[in-house]
């Protein structure tokens, strides 16, 4: 097979490893590895007679993909937790992560971690990708979260039990634990993922539960991760020895000086409370979800300065995959998030969401810098992330994704489209009362009258999830 050579000349090269940028700087790749970086890099340095694939970045910041350590590709933008677990087939639910994928590529996220999910979807998707069969970002996979009757993903009566699709699987013995590690390992996973308390007001798991499962899981050769919100949650996962955390939205001093102790990346994921918290109104987000977002990012901000200064290393993660956070449009807002909620700067946010991340995708050393020897998964923006992070949001400003080395080319009417999960059944967001059509309008025909801003559910009664866990919230604060 004939070499391939790209080079992509006179751009600002921003490396993924916090280092300044590099004005009128070129990037030669060999065969999708980086062959050379610098200002005196030509296609002089490629081999007479063959052929190179040449990109003017004059302009330009050329710089690496980025990597979504926590992007549910399963999910398919659901707008409440039965939509993510029961309304669609695992056939359709297969081929709309196929689909969506390709956007995710699209926004320059050229790696995934999948941090769980329902089915073994994800692992069938890493194949697909690998072998060129789906166009997306490379990626590895967990199968369903583990947890417990205490945990995140155990959302339903006793009475309904755990649907067969839901993104979580629920033991409550150690050996039953450890059953699922295997049969999760044995079925392709690349890595295990724990859930602890939805909010982080308990433990779900014990130290010693995590203990082993961290041990099996090592030693079947795998990496696992955990759900952890709360400052005891995250202690335990590093006393376990965890391989990396997500979220760590409320932590103690301690807590903190032993996570920065450890090397125990962190993935705080904000972006889905933040996107509910600052434009959730828009779409009807319930006003009980939108003010807990707010009071969690609240808590969250304080511990992550504290994180950040104490040299916590964080990575990128979005939740990407609800209807709030849907595929290919807001990954790179966690940029802009971890500067505001961390206190990072723009090259530290940058290296959070590129070389930070290559650890989750099992090629730490390998992929998120621009260096030579390292995997050419790069992009070219028209714009300057370093003085407007938010230039990363804007796909228009995505020109050009390489992934290993050659420039994808993408169906930009595909990728217009929308392919949802089934939507549930519902018949209103409130009780139609007496009162509601005969109290309010002063004699006037009810037909007639404006409904309210805002429905608001009675969630001291109410059995929906949102309501439920805003019961929750509020008693861990009282208690």
């Amino acid at each position: 097979m004939a070499s391939t050579w790209l080079l992509i000349a006179h751009g600002t090269v921003v490396d993924g490893a916090g280092n300044p940028p590099v004005p009128n700087a070129s990037v030669l790749v060999h065969d999708g590895i980086i062959h050379a970086v610098g200002a005196d890099v030509s296609r002089d340095q490629v081999p007479r007679g063959e052929t190179v694939h040449e990109i003017d970045a004059t302009g330009r910041t050329v710089m690496p993909g980025l990597i979504d350590a926590h992007c549910h590709m399963t999910y398919g933008e659901s707008r409440s937790e039965e939509e993510i677990d029961l309304y669609t087939s695992v056939e359709t639910r297969t081929l709309k992560a196929a689909f969506h994928a390709q956007k995710v590529l699209r926004a320059g996220v050229t790696g995934i971690s999948q941090p769980g999910g329902s089915y073994y979807i994800g692992v069938a998707l890493r194949d697909a990708i690998r072998d060129g069969i789906v166009q997306g970002p490379r990626m590895t996979s967990a199968g369903r979260y583990l947890s417990t009757s205490n945990s995140l993903t155990d959302w339903y009566p006793d009475s309904v039990g755990v649907p067969e699709g839901s993104i979580g699987i629920v033991h409550n013995r150690l050996d039953d634990m450890i059953d699922e590690v295997r049969h999760q390992v044995k079925n392709g996973v690349d890595l295990i993922k724990l859930a602890d308390s939805p909010y982080g007001d308990y433990q779900a798991f014990t130290t010693d539960e995590m203990r082993v499962l961290a041990d099996l899981t090592h030693q079947l050769g795998k990496k696992i991760t955990i759900h952890a919100r709360g400052s005891a949650e995250v202690d335990a996962a590093v006393t376990a020895g965890m391989d990396w955390i997500m979220h760590g939205n409320v932590m103690s001093d301690e807590t903190i000086e032993h996570l920065a102790g450890s090397g125990t990346p962190l993935i705080p994921t904000l972006l889905l409370l933040a996107n509910a918290a600052d434009w959730g109104h828009l779409v009807g987000a319930p006003v009980e979800l939108r003010d807990g977002m707010k009071r969690m990012l609240d808590k969250t901000a304080d511990s992550l300065h504290r994180a950040h200064a104490a040299g916590v290393r964080m990575a990128l993660g979005t939740d990407s995959g609800f209807s709030l956070t849907p595929y290919g449009v807001w990954h790179a807002r966690e940029l802009e998030l971890l500067m505001r909620y961390a206190g990072m700067t723009a090259l530290e946010a940058i290296q959070a969401g590129t070389s930070n991340g290559a650890m989750m995708l099992g090629l730490d050393g390998k992929i998120g810098t621009i260096a030579p020897g390292m995997i050419a998964d790069l992009i070219v923006v028209n714009g300057d992330p370093i003085a407007d992070i938010t230039v990363l949001q804007r796909r228009e400003a995505i020109e050009t994704v390489v992934q290993d080395g050659r420039v994808v080319e993408f169906d930009e009417e595909a990728l217009s489209r929308s392919w949802p999960h089934e939507r549930g059944i519902g018949y209103s967001v409130t009780d139609l009362t007496y009162d509601v059509v005969h109290g309010l309008g002063n004699g006037a025909d009810p037909r007639d009258l404006t409904p309210p801003e805002e429905f608001r559910f009675d969630d001291e009664h109410a059995a929906d999830l949102v309501s439920d866990m805003a019961r929750r919230e509020r008693a861990a604060e009282t208690s």
